[in-house]
């Protein structure tokens, strides 16, 4: 039967023509989906915060020389995410008690933690049974305090927050002390010298915070240790913190992915366009598919050309 061979072979190349088609519509159709719109994140909040438990900035003047030493030093000093719990302090000043180590802090506890997220940004330091001197005073503090806090807190969205907080007694150069807040305290010693202390001090912004919980300002001429003077701020237990930027709602950029082949999706239903679609229902993947039905279309078409001529030739 001649006729069937005619009309059967050429059908072959066709079938071909329209499965080779089909399987560059499944192949390039996911392809086009895996490669559009990549997800992107970054781990900067934005947000900041800090703490020291103790800060000098102090000019150290001397018997025998007509220099000044600086004493410009911090414990526990941190920037987020970080802590610290370090309960002595020692500097060495050239000049000063024959280059012997001075002993500038001690305390029981000495606390300073910082911690940033997306949601908030805190500071944090804390002080217990804290004494510190100035070089030169090797005997008499120049403060102690029994227990002094301080937090600086930023909320994305909301109003920082800063406190302090001092509790228990508190002595400078050998004299008790009763601390008023919002003013300043003068403590005056003769033949050692004057002490200003201011308590609490606090501040905010709308997205940053600052606290620290005293303030010295410091003027002694001890005389001692080949030290003629000593002028300059002591700060305690310090925090501060800037809130992290808020998100946008619908500023996350979506993540992509191609379902896998197990994945069954019910009939009858609806998928969602994604949120960065046209409303003409464009996407990205759109040439592709356009592409791929051309190409069937066009094998479809020349199958039934090749049918019909073989008929005409039976």
């Amino acid at each position: 039967m001649p006729s069937s061979t005619v009309t059967t072979a050429p059908r072959t190349p066709a079938r071909r023509l329209a499965a080779t088609a089909a399987a560059t519509v499944l192949a390039v159709g996911p392809l086009a989906l895996a490669t559009a719109g990549p997800a992107a994140a970054t781990g900067d909040h934005g947000g900041k915060a800090g703490a020291v438990v103790l800060r000098t900035g102090l000019d150290v003047s001397l018997l025998n020389k007509t220099v000044n030493v600086p004493l410009k030093a911090a414990l526990n000093e941190v920037q987020a995410p970080a802590s610290a719990d370090k309960t002595t302090l020692t500097v060495n000043l050239d000049g000063v008690d024959h280059g012997r180590p001075v002993n500038v802090l001690r305390a029981d506890v000495a606390k300073a933690k910082a911690t940033v997220d997306a949601r908030k940004a805190e500071g944090f330091t804390q002080l217990v049974h804290a004494k510190v001197h100035v070089p030169g005073l090797p005997l008499l503090s120049l403060i102690e305090v029994d227990q002094v806090t301080s937090r600086a807190l930023c909320e994305a969205g909301k109003k920082p927050v800063a406190t302090s907080n001092l509790l228990g007694s508190v002595t400078v150069l050998g004299k008790k002390v009763t601390l008023t807040a919002g003013g300043t305290t003068e403590v005056k010693v003769p033949g050692v010298g004057d002490v200003s202390l201011a308590l609490s001090s606090t501040s905010t912004t709308s997205r940053t915070a600052a606290a620290s919980a005293l303030r010295l300002r410091v003027s002694v001429n001890p005389l001692k240790l080949n030290v003629a003077e000593v002028n300059g701020e002591v700060t305690l237990a310090e925090a501060t913190c800037e809130s992290p930027k808020p998100q946008a709602p619908g500023k996350e950029t979506p993540v992509v992915s191609t379902p896998s082949p197990d994945t069954v999706v019910p009939q009858g239903t609806k998928e969602e366009p994604p949120a960065d679609l046209a409303e003409t229902g464009g996407n990205s993947a759109t040439p592709y598919i356009a592409g791929g039905a051309f190409l069937l279309l066009a094998a479809g078409a020349g199958s039934v050309a090749l049918t019909r001529r073989n008929r005409a030739r039976a």
